[in-house]
């Protein structure tokens, strides 16, 4: 089984990262990483060029061992044309050829995918997605998105679009996520689930009622996380803020079930780590809502590079690039 080398460039709003890695039929395995912090757009790319020639001479290696380089990044962007389009966390960075930069660079193809489909792929081909044609990845942390894959690769819409699932609306009324009040992201993000918990928080402290995990009253400390150690240690409150978002993630999934059809539906971040709690929820809201042929051939299930699906993602975009 051939064996590749890989290199994966992960381009945040305040740091980036560069990983070199071994793909060797459906594994991966990481080899060497560097961390640098993000500036401004022309000494970041000086510094992604540095990192990987440092990566390289590490661990002896030259241009021509390396097959593809593979880059992540939060959009907008034009993939098929290698272009990132001023994304709101990289100010600065208008209409950058990225993928031409790089390829020309180290004389290797290169692709670009938002964060959304990277760690679509990487689910899909190195985590919980592996075997499957049909597979949704959907992010659950600081927003809402997802990642597409239908019949067997990587789909993005006409212009890079498909899988902007947070901007469905799912009530006419309901915390704002993705600019839109009462929408999919609203009710199943860290931000959305900090904004319902400011609101009962705030309602309960006005009518005098003591919130344990807001001591103090101040409703601008609450997190996601905050709300989910108090349900963990026992708060009907905190439970209760959970048990809104999950019954909106079966909504939304639903409507997921019933267009897409998919097999399987790996969702990361928040609801990984409140599984446990969630999922009966969201089973019970599936099974009244979604068409139950397709509910019956669909799988929910967490994310299973966890943490790490950072550092995979963009190796998956250089593992996708056809040799």
């Amino acid at each position: 089984m051939d064996k590749r080398l890989l290199l994966g460039v992960d381009i945040g709003g305040t740091k980036c990262a560069v990983t070199l890695g071994m793909s060797e039929g459906d594994d991966i395995v990481i080899k060497d990483k560097s961390e640098f912090l993000t500036t401004d757009v022309d000494s970041t790319i000086v510094k992604i060029k540095t990192a990987v020639r440092d990566v390289l001479d590490r661990n002896s290696l030259n241009d021509e061992d390396i097959q593809a380089i593979g880059i992540s990044c939060g959009g907008p962007l034009d993939s098929s044309k290698g272009v990132i389009m001023s994304p709101p966390n990289l100010p600065g960075w208008d209409n950058i050829p990225i993928v031409g930069i790089l390829s020309e660079e180290f004389g290797v193809p290169a692709a670009v995918h938002n964060d959304a489909n990277a760690c679509a792929l990487a689910e899909w081909k190195f985590g919980a997605g592996k075997g499957t044609r049909n597979m949704v990845f959907m992010t659950f942390g600081t927003g809402l998105g997802a990642g597409l894959i239908l019949d067997g690769k990587l789909y993005t819409g006409t212009n890079d679009n498909a899988g902007e699932l947070g901007h469905i609306r799912l009530e006419d009324y309901g915390p704002v996520g993705y600019g839109k009040a009462g929408s999919f992201e609203g009710f199943c993000s860290g931000g959305g689930i900090r904004q319902l918990a400011q609101s009962l928080a705030g309602e309960r402290l006005q009518m005098g009622c003591k919130v344990p995990w807001c001591p103090d009253g101040d409703l601008t400390k609450i997190t996601a996380k905050v709300v989910a150690d108090a349900m963990r240690d026992g708060d009907p409150l905190a439970r209760r803020i959970y048990e809104i978002s999950a019954r909106h993630l079966g909504a939304g999934l639903s409507i997921v079930v019933d267009i897409l059809n998919p097999e399987l539906i790996v969702i990361g971040s928040i609801y990984s780590r409140n599984e446990d709690m969630m999922k009966p929820i969201v089973d019970e809201i599936l099974s009244r809502e979604a068409l139950p042929l397709s509910k019956k051939v669909c799988k929910v299930v967490p994310a299973a590079l966890g943490e790490a699906i950072g550092d995979y993602a963009a190796l998956s975009v250089a593992a996708d690039i056809q040799k």
